[in-house]
């Protein structure tokens, strides 16, 4: 028995003696400590197919390195050391449909997989946008216990899926990887995902503040796989991934082989290069070449700044993405992941890494874009 067999058996038996007590996350979390880069190996996942078109961005028409590096000043070796110093495994560049930078760091490569953290909550987001364009949703004003009136509190009949969207629905749940007890961890590392969200409760009444959580998207999904009978993952595969033309297969990271419940909220695991296009997508207004795969009026009302939500970096959040005033707009994930859009320059910028390493990427990435 190979060494990465005999850990996970381990850890499932050690799971199956306490499962009478609802622990399985706890020893789960203490095992594989914090969320790390490597965690789309720890979890079973949903394939997700390529597309039979992918597609492929150009060919910038100067050379790469001169544009992007006298721009900012920088020459190659103090750039790239820079970017690997803090911890960063994958870093691309697309500007005018063109990439003109990628560069991968630590062994890591082109076909390396990386996982989405909650860079995974804006693809949600989109699913959201197409299911009311199809007309499985009426509006965002509808309350969640229209699609799950099985959910267990009464109080989340005042819920709609725009106070989700936001992160304004007065949800008690404690965001965080920190505490191996929390709520987090064990939608995170727990078994039964179904279950745990369900059984949420609320706290205030919605809208009354904003309480980033990623129970909120998590219900949504609940909701999307409800109205259209399929898994996440296959209405993402059919309705994003293969139109929007990506290279390389992906995953989604379900709770348990048995209970198969896609962790909405984080783990998407796919290539920098797909995820790249996703941004493209956002940044041509849900559209790809004549075909509309997002609506464009969705992806407006996406990144419309209504409330007084803020970040903990001082960033609106829209609709599960983060906005800039100046019209930038981005999606984030723990450890530093980024897929950053800068319409005013039309500039794509996708970093990965094994740590934020202490850096204000998103304000990096808009001096940076507009350096360009």
């Amino acid at each position: 028995m190979n060494t990465k067999r005999a850990i996970s058996l381990l850890v499932n038996l050690l799971c199956f003696y306490l499962l009478a007590g609802s622990s399985c996350h706890v020893v789960r979390y203490v095992w594989w400590n914090y969320a790390d880069i490597n965690d789309y190996k720890k979890f079973p996942a949903n394939p997700i197919s390529s597309s039979a078109k992918p597609k492929a961005f150009n060919v910038p028409t100067s050379p790469v390195k001169q544009v992007i590096f006298s721009a900012k000043d920088y020459n190659t070796q103090d750039f790239e050391q820079f970017l690997e110093h803090h911890k960063t495994v994958a870093f691309l560049v697309i500007r005018n449909d063109s990439m003109i930078y990628e560069k991968y760091f630590d062994g890591f490569t082109r076909e390396s997989i990386y996982p989405a953290f909650s860079v995974a909550k804006s693809f949600v987001s989109a699913l959201v946008g197409i299911a009311i364009a199809e007309g499985k949703i009426r509006s965002v004003d509808q309350p969640i216990t229209d699609f799950l009136p099985e959910l267990k509190d009464p109080r989340f009949r005042n819920v709609t899926l725009k106070h989700l969207l936001e992160m304004r629905s007065g949800i008690s749940f404690v965001e965080g990887y920190g505490n191996p007890f929390g709520t987090m961890a064990k939608f995170y590392y727990g078994l039964d995902l179904k279950k745990y969200t369900l059984a949420l409760k609320i706290k205030d009444n919605p809208d009354k503040y904003y309480n980033y959580q990623s129970a909120n998207t998590q219900l949504l999904a609940m909701a999307l796989e409800r109205v259209t009978g399929k898994t996440l993952s296959e209405y993402f595969e059919e309705k994003i991934w293969q139109p929007m033309g990506a290279e390389f297969p992906a995953s989604w990271s379900i709770d348990s082989r048995s209970d198969r419940q896609i962790k909405a909220f984080c783990c998407i695991n796919a290539r920098a290069i797909d995820f790249a296009k996703f941004g493209q997508l956002y940044l041509d207004h849900g559209k790809t070449g004549k075909d509309t795969i997002i609506p464009p009026s969705w992806v407006s009302e996406s990144l419309t700044i209504r409330t007084d939500s803020r970040d903990s970096e001082g960033f609106p959040y829209a609709y599960h993405w983060r906005v800039t005033k100046e019209g930038d707009f981005f999606a984030k994930g723990i450890l530093g992941q980024y897929i950053y859009v800068c319409p005013e320059k039309k500039v794509v910028i996708v970093r990965f890494g094994k740590k934020s390493a202490d850096i204000s990427w998103a304000r990096f990435f808009k001096e940076f874009s507009r350096s360009l």
